[in-house]
Order: structure tokens, then sequence, then C-alpha cells
């Protein structure tokens, strides 16, 4: 299966989770690839 995403953010630390929250609210196609914590814990 391949997937095609505008946007991949490389962890979901603080600036991480906002960058890929908002490239979703304008419309991109958005993927996060976290492998621990979100919020930067």
């Amino acid at each position: 299966m391949t997937s095609h995403y505008d946007v991949v953010v490389l962890g979901a630390g603080p600036g991480g989770y906002v960058a890929a929250i908002r490239a979703a609210q304008l419309g991109l196609n958005t993927a996060i690839v976290e492998p621990k914590y979100w919020g930067g814990v």
C-alpha cells in the first residue's frame, strides 16, 4: 500500500504537533512520525 502525504512531521514535541495540526487545518494530507510520547515528554 502506497500513501501520499503533503507533509510528514518528524517528532511530536511542542513544535511538531502544532505544525502538523496547522498543516491539516490548511488542507494538507499530514503524517506524524513519533516513536514515543506526544508533547515532548
